[in-house]
């Protein structure tokens, strides 16, 4: 049972520290939240990787409103024995500190069971309220239990090369890359994002234990404990192997084998409490048949380069996989939905949008000799089943028009193609 006076104590303090707001870099999604925020009722949920930047963005969000708010950090250890018989203890305090309030700001609220109950009675009371949290799963499927239809979700990714540009203080316009200064450091600025990666916490100190506390915050506290996982080594080892193998297939049965387990469907689930934490992803196969597409293998890749670098066996980097890992990434962030197509050859990634594919781009880090017919055939045979007339191939620095057989296949480098591809959504 927690008291009322630890809970005035809890949110007094939260109140007083939470919102010394320092210098943050503006997160690309923010003006679109707070369109939703101002035109809608439904409440807001904010999901994403530990550390990645959510509970900045909401106190972004709380600093543009006016001071009709309250706030709520989940997180806190003190709220270890907070059961859901004590909100209405919590709101009394809420009220008791901040007044009446329209706007309810809840941080890592998926920590306490039967939360949405609470949360639908702030909303049948005309209440505005934004969620965050760190596991995608168990946030749908309480607010899909309860509050259906009465919520809108936003992923939340570690920052994208724009947001990269801001933190490191420069600004864009329409000019930035065509003038010569300016491409030269955006050039540069695009090599140290390609290896720091967008943690935001992390680039300002460069700090790898940083990088690994959050990572094991993820695995203990984000999926051990949650899912009461007994085979922890197992656990690890298979971060591991996904870790080092980003951009490549996997199936559940060679990863079976490798881990030495009965099964397959442990290592699904675990992949799916990978995928729920937001550490790593699969992409599917593209095929019209569902059941197909199940069963051919899928490709991993994992949110941020700096855990392929941490967990990863990695004795010398491969700089394709990593630059296919980021586009993969850049296209999560902006919300396509995306496969990879393969028949005799591969092509890296196509774009479903409604029930038809509209694009097929390739990735490579340094087109020459040796792969260029590989990799424009690859792209070619996506473009042909897809009826595509222009298709795009993305290196890390080169930049020309192919003309093939009436397509076009237009070779530009990661850096430029990220500051200039429109959301998908």
């Amino acid at each position: 049972m927690i008291s009322k006076d630890l809970l005035r104590q809890i949110i007094l303090q939260q109140k007083n520290h939470e919102f010394k707001i320092k210098e943050t870099t503006l997160r690309e999604k923010l003006p679109e939240i707070e369109k939703w925020i101002k035109k809608d009722n439904r409440i807001i949920i904010l999901t994403g990787l530990r550390r990645s930047g959510k509970s900045t963005l909401l106190k972004q969000i709380i600093h543009n409103n006016d001071n009709n708010f309250c706030y709520v950090n989940f997180e806190d250890e003190r709220f270890i024995d907070f059961k859901a018989k004590n909100f209405e203890k919590l709101h009394e305090v809420l009220i008791e500190i901040y007044g009446k309030s329209s706007l309810y700001f809840f941080d890592e609220i998926q920590n306490i069971e039967k939360f949405e109950t609470f949360v639908r009675r702030l909303q049948d009371q005309n209440k505005k309220i934004t969620l965050t949290g760190s596991n995608a799963t168990l946030l749908s499927r309480e607010l899909g239990t309860h509050l259906t239809g009465r919520y809108k979700s936003f992923e939340i990714y570690p920052f994208s090369f724009r947001e990269f540009l801001r933190f490191n203080n420069i600004a864009l316009d329409k000019t930035s890359m065509y003038l010569t200064e300016k491409k030269v450091q955006i050039i540069k600025l695009f090599q140290d994002y390609f290896s720091k990666g967008g943690m935001p916490e992390y680039l300002k100190n460069e700090d790898i234990d940083y990088i690994r506390t959050t990572y094991e915050n993820i695995i203990y506290r984000d999926i051990i404990v949650r899912y009461n996982i007994k085979k922890q080594k197992i656990l690890k080892e298979l971060v591991n192997i996904l870790a080092t193998d980003i951009a490549s297939k996997i199936t559940y049965n060679s990863l079976k084998n490798t881990l030495k387990l009965s099964n397959a469907i442990t290592v699904k689930e675990y992949i799916s409490h990978l995928e729920n934490s937001y550490l790593f992803f699969e992409l599917p196969k593209f095929d019209y048949s569902i059941k197909k597409q199940l069963n051919t293998p899928k490709k991993i890749y994992t949110v941020d380069p700096m855990f392929h670098t941490l967990c990863g066996m990695n004795y010398s980097t491969n700089k394709g996989r990593l630059l296919e890992n980021m586009v993969f990434i850049e296209l999560k962030r902006k919300g396509f939905e995306i496969f990879y197509y393969e028949n005799k050859n591969e092509c890296d990634f196509v774009i479903k949008d409604k029930n038809k594919i509209n694009n097929a781009i390739q990735v490579c880090y340094d087109l020459n000799k040796d792969n260029r017919k590989r990799e424009i055939n690859g792209l070619l045979e996506a473009m042909d089943k897809f009826q595509l007339k222009i298709g795009i191939l993305l290196t890390s620095e080169q930049e020309e028009n192919i003309s093939i057989d009436n397509k076009k296949i237009i070779v530009m480098p990661v850096w430029k193609w990220m500051l200039t591809t429109e959301s998908g959504k």
